[in-house]
């Protein structure tokens, strides 16, 4: 797979997919630029190299897709450049358009998800996109797991490359998963199971310790009939997990409340104690402290998912502790990713203390589950 460098781009049109879904406000504002910010190195470098920039995204919120105007103060923050939203680029003679706007400017397509042919990959769109450019590098590591227009379609029609993030992102997972500095704690949280056993079987095979968050925790005791009174698990995949393996370290107790969190009922108890009308938010004090034991002897973390609730100052404290217990760990190589994690490691202004921060959230458990995404092997072709 050739690298940027590898390529002349001076005058050049460079068709640059980027994940910009980031999170905006009910008035429009952007409330975290972090997948913005990752994107810089590779979009300054093609400035610096004469390109003409022509940047691709997304931006949908459930269901609801929003112009990428928002996005237009933050880039040329981040940019010191005038970025121009340019709507109309699958009419004829748009190509003209756009190379009349660079290279005094950066260029930035309209939301790509306006069109139905992105998410059904059609032929006819990619090629559209694809005459825009004469290059397409592709930086949106979070969505390589989509079978999109913009992801593997245009990459059939022009020379392409990979971005200075994605690069990073494989490189980083790639070394995870094949030669980790020993012991290797792998930390997983969030949800839902569904979106993650995968990963952990996978995990299962290549870390030393596994260690399991209040509500996944919660799943596994359910499946082993261990919590009597819940609702079953409908992954089969769990069937396969050994829960006697000295790997799995699940939580010991938990932070439980009322399922409606009505009337300030709140306690701390073991996960087995649960009561039907009651659910676990956090981690309890006895599995932060064991936690943090394995985390504190670690060479390689690698983090994916909450302790729990993170978001409210009840239910926090899980979340915290183990974040800081990682980067209170000077030796280890410490790695984070998923939208939920990366945003409570900003809550607790621990940005800086991680060695590398993936912009995904389903591609990284994708990548880490073994499975090829179609972005990266779009690239290969």
């Amino acid at each position: 797979m050739k690298r940027i460098q590898d390529f002349e781009l001076k005058g050049k049109n460079v068709l640059v997919r980027c994940d910009f879904n980031v999170p905006i406000s009910k008035t429009g504002e952007v409330l975290d630029d972090f997948r913005i910010k990752k994107a810089v190195p590779t979009i300054e470098y093609l400035i610096e190299k004469d390109a003409r920039v022509i940047l691709m995204s997304h931006l949908e919120s459930k269901g609801e897709k929003s112009s990428l105007k928002c996005l237009l103060p933050i880039l040329k923050e981040l940019l010191g450049k005038e970025t121009v939203l340019f709507k109309d680029y699958l009419k004829k003679g748009a190509r003209k358009e756009i190379e009349a706007l660079t290279p005094q400017n950066v260029v930035l397509l309209e939301n790509l998800r306006f069109h139905d042919g992105e998410k059904k990959n059609d032929e006819e769109f990619a090629k559209s996109l694809a005459r825009l450019g004469d290059i397409f590098i592709n930086e949106a590591f979070s969505v390589c797991h989509r079978k999109h227009a913009s992801i593997v379609g245009i990459p059939k029609y022009l020379p392409k490359t990979k971005g200075f993030l994605l690069e990073k992102e494989i490189d980083v997972f790639s070394h995870i998963l094949e030669s980790p500095q020993r012991p290797f704690v792998a930390i997983i949280g969030g949800i839902k199971i569904e979106t993650k056993i995968k990963t952990i079987l996978n995990i299962l095979k290549i870390a030393d310790h596994l260690i399991i968050g209040s509500k996944i925790g919660e799943v596994f005791f359910v499946h082993k009939n261990l919590l009597i009174g819940r609702d079953l698990p409908e992954e089969k995949l769990i069937e396969n997990i050994d829960l006697t393996n000295p790997k799995i370290h699940l939580p010991l107790d938990g932070v439980i409340a009322l399922k409606s969190l009505k009337e300030g009922y709140l306690r701390k108890g073991g996960i087995g104690t649960l009561r039907k009308e009651e659910d676990v938010f956090d981690i309890g004090p006895e599995s932060i402290k064991a936690f943090k034991g394995i985390i504190s002897h670690a060479k390689t973390i690698l983090w994916n998912g909450p302790m729990g609730m993170y978001e409210d100052e009840k239910f926090e404290r899980g979340t915290k502790e183990i974040a800081d217990a990682i980067v209170r760990n000077y030796l280890a190589f410490k790695v984070a990713g998923g939208g939920e994690t990366v945003s409570a490691i900003n809550k607790f202004k621990l940005v800086d203390k991680f060695d590398f921060l993936s912009t995904g959230g389903g591609a990284m458990l994708e990548f880490l589950a073994g499975e090829k995404l179609p972005g990266i092997e779009a690239l290969k072709e």
